[in-house]
């Protein structure tokens, strides 16, 4: 457990006038890849918007405050895609599903092109794996159209510091520096550890243990941990469940303070999350 102030109410301002609360109640960022080679769901969609759409409706239905749209896979491994491809994947759905519901829109990219293309499109959060560290201009987009700015921790193509924290602490002090320079309000950035971006199954567990250590910068935390190697490795009976896994990882790091997850599967999450935020809330009230 940690201190009490990462529940507060925090408004996290996004793209378009919109705004959403964050502190006291878990917020779940449903996952729609529109990607063929994602570890878990590729190619589910085969490019069909239409269907698309009707499965971010259905996240939505199923308690999803945000959907997180991706046109290219993050995997270790994966054939990276040209700006041009990863918008033709997403543009069209993102523009559908802001005219088919009120939802909140975030764009899975790093690169500032299709960020910007996104927002004006309908999207209302970026969300950059890279930490506005592999272009730069994706800060300038977020200034410019007000865009939520998720900046994400990785290990990926750099030398890291022994301790995951540590590392944690360099990594985001620079990219919220980016964003700073660019005129990022505060008011507009959370931040993402990134769990699995070149870190191993004891480093993860370790950072999800260890999560409270991160509110030393006063911002919101996104999390994603669904279906990700270091949970599935936990796994040791064959007909065991990621996703009820996946939900005990969302319940421990709400404990500690985190404020948004993103997961592929809604249900387990949403059901583990209620009684954690309403356990949560009873010790905030002095409850016995």
């Amino acid at each position: 457990m940690i201190d009490g102030q990462a529940f507060a109410p925090r408004v996290w301002h996004l793209a378009h006038g919109r705004q959403i609360e964050l502190g006291p109640r878990s917020v779940l960022m449903g996952i729609l890849n529109m990607t063929p080679d994602s570890f878990s769901d590729g190619g589910r969609y085969g490019g069909d918007v239409s269907r698309a759409v009707e499965a971010a409706l259905g996240l939505v239905e199923e308690g999803a405050g945000i959907i997180d749209i991706g046109g290219e896979s993050t995997r270790p491994g994966a054939v990276p895609v040209t700006a041009d491809e990863e918008m033709a994947r997403i543009l069209p759905v993102i523009e559908a599903l802001a005219k088919r519901s009120d939802c909140l829109i975030s764009v899975d990219t790093y690169r500032s092109e299709t960020a910007a293309a996104a927002v004006e499109r309908g999207a209302h959060i970026v969300n950059d794996v890279w930490g506005a560290q592999r272009d730069r201009a994706i800060a300038d987009v977020a200034a410019r159209t007000g865009a939520g700015l998720c900046l994400m921790h990785t290990g990926r193509d750099r030398e890291r510091l022994a301790d995951v924290i540590e590392d944690q602490v360099q990594f985001l002090e620079v990219s919220l520096a980016i964003a700073a320079k660019a005129g990022v309000e505060t008011s507009r950035i959370v931040l993402d550890p990134g769990f699995g971006f070149a870190k191993n199954a004891h480093e993860d567990l370790t950072l999800m243990m260890r999560l409270g250590a991160l509110h030393r910068f006063g911002r919101p935390l996104l999390v994603g941990t669904s279906r990700k190697r270091f949970v599935r490795g936990t796994l040791t009976h064959e007909t065991a469940d990621s996703d009820a896994a996946t939900a005990a990882t969302s319940v421990l790091l709400r404990e500690r303070g985190a404020a948004i997850f993103r997961v592929h599967q809604i249900g387990p999450s949403r059901d583990a999350l209620a009684l954690t935020d309403a356990a949560l809330s009873t010790l905030r009230e002095g409850e016995p």
